[in-house]
């Protein structure tokens, strides 16, 4: 597969004002998250900059970037039209999108993501971890998803995607990590879709795609990289990597 990796950033966050340019120990941290996407070695590293101080941030760090229209909706669409931009884009056959909120992401769980596009009959694949503890599992912020591996193997497909505990009964609990890897016509078709009924209701876009009949897989990984999404998670982060 001929990869392309776009990571979407802009500084309108609520809970953590201008959080791509959070400093984590003399380095912003959409660097660090542009840094380790690198470090994964499976195609190009851009980022879609919704604002001029995260444009110049990449260029000083040596980084690729395109500047995308800080009104667009969602990170999908930042990518999607980040992608347009990109020269010879129509070489590339897999588009991931990777989330400016994780400084820690391991560079193999980038290249994991891709893992499910194995199947031909997949249109977009992700990742999960395993649920560990009663708090993850409660917790709405941590989405969890309905699939289910066969013996030996490797993938599953999703179900549903929820913020609760799914699904009922004993078993293994999966916790959804926000990395898409896309087919370059399943994204196009993605973002031009309406929002649907249950993305709405459950604030997940990848309902969308679920409630469109496009198909989802999960790779798994060990544990669920730790994302920045308030000041204390900053903190925890900054604690991580000074130790």
């Amino acid at each position: 597969m001929n990869a392309l990796i776009i990571i979407p950033a802009r500084l309108a966050a609520t809970r953590l004002p201008n959080k791509p340019l959070a400093d984590i120990h003399g380095k912003p941290m959409i660097v660090r998250v542009m840094e380790q996407a690198q470090k994964a070695d499976i195609g190009p590293v851009i980022v879609a900059s919704g604002d001029r101080e995260i444009t110049e941030t990449i260029k000083k760090a040596g980084g690729a970037v395109i500047e995308t229209d800080p009104n667009l909706p969602s990170g999908s669409d930042r990518v999607y039209q980040a992608f347009l931009q990109v020269k010879n884009h129509q070489d590339f056959d897999v588009i991931i999108n990777l989330q400016g909120d994780l400084p820690l992401i391991d560079p193999k769980d980038i290249r994991q993501s891709t893992l499910p596009l194995s199947d031909q009959s997949v249109n977009i694949a992700t990742l999960i971890a395993p649920v560990k503890t009663e708090a993850e599992r409660n917790a709405p912020s941590v989405v969890k998803v309905a699939c289910s591996f066969d013996e030996n193997a490797k993938i599953a497909k999703a179900l549903y995607f929820s913020r609760c505990p799914i699904p009922y009964g004993d078993g293994p609990l999966w916790h959804h990590v926000g990395i898409y890897a896309y087919r370059k016509a399943a994204l196009k078709q993605f973002i031009s879709m309406p929002t649907s009924s249950l993305e709405n209701r459950e604030k997940l876009e990848q309902l969308r795609a679920l409630e469109a009949g496009m198909t989802i897989g999960c790779a798994t990984i060990e544990a669920a990289p730790f994302g920045v999404d308030t000041p204390e998670d900053l903190d925890n982060v900054r604690r991580i990597v000074k130790g």
